[in-house]
């Protein structure tokens, strides 16, 4: 049975291509029967932080990653590790300099390792020097207490990024040292931005929390990191984490870097707002304008009628926001081209306060009846419907695109669609 790990550090957020990491152990894990482990690589005690801690379990669970078994700390396993270094001191394997331990690294081998993705890698250790194992302020080195906890935990296999290739000769040699069952490996390409650099902030957010906080769904997120160097198949684009189980295979795998492409998380985004009720997002959306400071917030009624108004025309929740600012008081952006061309001129300041003048007289306010109107005073008055529109979308909104309009004035009620329209006509 494979068993698989995910050791974040808790010194920041959880980055967006160690998101993707633990994903595709959490994949194979589940594809093969296997368990999915976690383990905290907390040695940096300075800089070690449980709210980072807590961001990062928080944001494993959104993204719909369980773990198997309690949370491994490296940071309560000191003296296992100072132990083991003193088996390799004993067996003459390594040696002491002052406080630190350092592993005597052989000569002229050739460590080959059969990659589960990139196939065969091979180093010699002549290219590589003596290794720490831990250092003089008592704290373990990464590579060393790795193959400690990893042969601990019983790891099987060990996917992770590319930047740890370089580790993996040495991690080997401690399993070989320490008699040890040395685990499968398997290396993933990093993820770029989308000019080839490392992913950093002008390439989109890098953390899951700034993706969060704009509003991207956790299933999507998932979707399309499971893109970035995997393929269900075919153009299959969109495919759900439990779709992914199904079918992954770590064969169909690539060894070539992945971009990251925000214009295509916007569209797989898209997609997911799109499927969903309403309701099914009314929870997000009350939070992320929580986290906004808006706090005049309408009723759930109103609020699932505008996101099932608007989810089909925005990519992020965050962008919900922005859409339907008009909604929620009498203070929101405008768009003043749009003023300049649709509101400034003599004749679509009479066209407006001519509909308004039909509107006062409505008793049904229903988008049917509002459109109705709005095409009987076309007709009547020789005008094509866009010429009322515009102005009246512009007098309400302060915007020149977005959801219907009569949907849009019916939910935003007569006594306010009027006022603006006067005040606009004016």
């Amino acid at each position: 049975m494979a068993r698989v790990r995910f050791a974040p550090s808790p010194t920041g957020y959880l980055h967006i291509g160690s998101a993707r990491t633990a994903l595709f152990n959490w994949v194979y894990a589940r594809s093969s029967g296997g368990k999915f482990l976690l383990r905290i690589e907390d040695t940096d005690i300075a800089r070690s932080e449980e709210r980072f801690l807590e961001e990062i379990v928080t944001d494993l669970k959104w993204l719909g990653i369980n773990w198997d078994e309690p949370p491994l700390r490296q940071s309560k396993r000191f003296d296992v590790y100072r132990s083991s270094a003193e088996s390799l001191v004993k067996s003459g394997k390594a040696y002491r300099e002052g406080d630190a331990y350092i592993f005597k690294m052989p000569e002229g081998r050739t460590i080959e390792i059969d990659d589960m993705i990139h196939g065969k890698v091979s180093f010699n250790t002549n290219d590589i020097k003596d290794q720490v194992m831990i250092k003089s302020d008592g704290s373990p080195a990464y590579n060393f207490c790795c193959v400690v906890d990893d042969a601990h935990l019983g790891i099987t296999h060990i996917i992770r990024g590319d930047d740890h290739l370089s580790n993996t000769p040495k991690q080997i040699l401690f399993y070989e040292a320490l008699g040890l069952p040395v685990p499968k490996f398997g290396h993933m390409p990093l993820i770029m931005g989308a000019d080839g650099a490392k992913l950093s902030k002008r390439h989109g957010g890098v953390s899951v929390e700034e993706y969060k906080a704009e509003g991207y769904l956790p299933e999507a997120l998932v979707n399309y990191l499971l893109l970035l160097g995997w393929s269900p198949g075919g153009d299959r684009e969109i495919i759900t984490l439990d779709e992914a189980v199904k079918i992954f295979d770590i064969k169909n795998m690539t060894g070539v870097q992945a971009k990251f492409d925000l214009q295509k998380l916007r569209w797989i985004n898209g997609e997911y707002l799109a499927r969903k009720s309403g309701k099914d997002l009314l929870p997000m959306v009350k939070k992320i304008m929580a986290d906004s400071g808006n706090t005049n917030l309408a009723s759930d009624e109103v609020l699932i009628r505008l996101i099932d108004l608007y989810k089909i025309r925005i990519k992020t929740l965050a962008e919900f926001i922005t859409a339907t600012d008009h909604f929620f008081g009498d203070v929101y952006s405008i768009d003043e081209k749009g003023v300049e061309k649709h509101l400034k001129s003599a004749e679509n300041k009479s066209i407006l306060n001519h509909f308004a003048g039909l509107l006062e007289h409505m008793d049904d306010f229903s988008h049917a009846k509002l459109e109705e109107a709005c095409r009987t005073m076309a007709e009547d008055k020789g005008l094509k419907a866009g010429q009322i529109i515009h102005p009246t979308r512009v007098a309400i909104s302060g915007k020149t695109t977005g959801a219907g309009l009569f949907e849009m004035m019916e939910i935003l009620g007569k006594p306010k669609v009027i006022e603006r329209m006067r005040r606009a006509g004016s």
